[in-house]
């Protein structure tokens, strides 16, 4: 039996990471983006304080950068001075991004602040604020940004230790998306002997195991769009039997967003900026007050299809829209209060055109579309025929790691809008229809 504590499990901090990519967002949307990753901090410090968690446990990646700044290391130095302030002990390891190896100000950092070394993996008491050992506490930072063994199997529990927790910047299970520092198993993981995996690395929040529990808490503050959705941190309790409770705490002050629309039915413009308001003002009332950054999917087969494909228009409508939104005519205003930057479209529409009965005409039309669509059922055959195409792109480690971000979820719509665009093109009911990459934005949301 041990006793019941409380701590809070964060990663990837990221702080003072720069935001690039949006050079046409008004200077409020460029400040709050460029001072989010720091208030996520002091979220992070409010929540500790807040939910009264013995000790905090950050596993990577404080900083966005090895050559830290002096902006940014001053900042978690006040910030973790209120941790100790507060009786909460801290416990860090540094990851790819901040490895030890980098550039630091000789400062000075509270006496309740652990940070583990880069040589061997160290192990630390964590106490309850009453004084009572809780649990250890287990790391090992980076040497270098490129950490390519796997130390998990370095990980030795105590067993003088009341709870174990072990924490690891590192790849479990080989996620493509991401690089393979620390690569390790979920098996090894499981089987280690540890209470609680607390990882970093991975941006996506995730409960790989439980008892033991293996967890990703994700980053603090989304910063792109690849990071959309709620970020921030878990706060664990645990039970005199061992049982963890998490509790997932939203840190992040603005949100990142992918919103779709449907254009089918919409005949006309002032249709169509009604559609996306809404879109809009929906995408707002879920993100608990907090501003958005949103990239608007329009999709489906309609009307406006023809036109959303010229260049100009796609470029004025979208200005309409951020124009209505900025003005407050959509029920949200810009400074103090919660806003909404729209950055850019990702066109997925099509023309109005009856495929089903198109793919039985004995045509070339009608065959194409009876061998895209047999396709589209088979997900293997479809995975295995992109990757042959795109095979001299894949057999570079790095161009592999980019193409795998984006084939990830899409091979199906990127068929889909092909078998659409061909489709058009041969029975001629759209005179030019671009592909639709042409009318993509790009991450930071500038149309290319």
């Amino acid at each position: 039996m041990s006793v019941p504590f409380r701590f809070i499990h964060a990663a990837d901090l990221h702080v003072d990471s720069p935001f690039q990519g949006l050079p046409d967002a008004p200077h409020h949307v460029r400040e709050t983006l460029a001072d989010s990753t720091f208030r996520a901090v002091e979220k992070l410090v409010e929540t500790a304080i807040t939910a009264d968690v013995d000790f905090v446990v950050i596993a990577g990646d404080l900083f966005d950068s090895a050559d830290r700044s002096l902006r940014a290391q001053l900042a978690l130095q006040k910030q973790w001075q209120r941790l100790h302030t507060h009786g909460v002990q801290l416990f860090v390891i540094h990851g790819n991004h901040d490895h030890l190896g980098g550039g630091r100000a000789n400062l000075q950092w509270p006496e309740s602040m652990t940070i583990f070394g880069s040589k061997q993996v160290e192990h630390s008491p964590a106490y309850r604020k009453d004084g009572e050992l809780a649990a250890y506490v287990y790391g090992m930072s980076y040497g270098a940004r490129a950490v390519t063994d796997n130390i998990a199997r370095g990980y030795r529990p105590d067993p003088e230790g009341p709870y174990h927790i072990a924490l690891l910047h590192g790849n479990v299970d080989g996620n493509p998306a991401y690089d393979p520092y620390a690569p390790c198993s979920l098996t090894e993981l499981a089987s280690s002997g540890f209470d609680y995996w607390a990882l970093g690395h991975i941006h996506t929040r995730a409960v790989l195991h439980t008892y033991p529990h293996v967890v990703y808490p994700g980053n603090t503050q989304g910063r792109h769009f690849r990071e959309t959705g709620a970020k921030g941190c878990y706060i664990v309790d645990v039970k005199p039997s061992r049982e963890a409770e998490l509790t997932f705490v939203a840190l992040d002050t603005v949100r990142w967003e992918r919103i779709e629309a449907s254009i089918e039915g919409v005949e006309n413009e002032q249709a169509m900026l009604d559609l996306l308001e809404r879109a809009l003002l929906a995408g707002m009332t879920g993100s608990g007050g907090r501003p958005l950054v949103v990239r608007l999917r329009l999709t489906g087969r309609g009307l406006l299809h023809s036109k959303l494909m010229d260049p100009v228009f796609a470029a004025e409508l979208l200005d309409g829209l951020r124009q209505r939104m900025e003005s407050g005519s959509a029920g949200w205003q810009t400074g103090e209060q919660p806003w909404c930057w729209v950055a850019g479209f990702d066109l997925a529409t099509g023309i109005v055109l009856d495929l089903e009965a198109a793919a039985g005409e004995d045509s070339f039309t009608g065959e194409l579309l009876r061998g895209v669509l047999g396709i589209e059922a088979d997900e293997a055959g479809r995975l295995e025929l992109l990757e042959e195409a795109l095979a001299p792109l894949l057999a570079n480690a790095r161009m592999r790691k980019l193409v795998m971000e984006r084939m990830e979820g899409h091979s199906l719509s990127w068929l889909q809008q092909a078998k659409e665009l061909a489709a058009g093109l041969l029975t001629e009911e759209n005179e030019a229809v671009p592909s639709s990459s042409a009318m993509e934005t790009s991450e930071g949301g500038a149309v290319k």
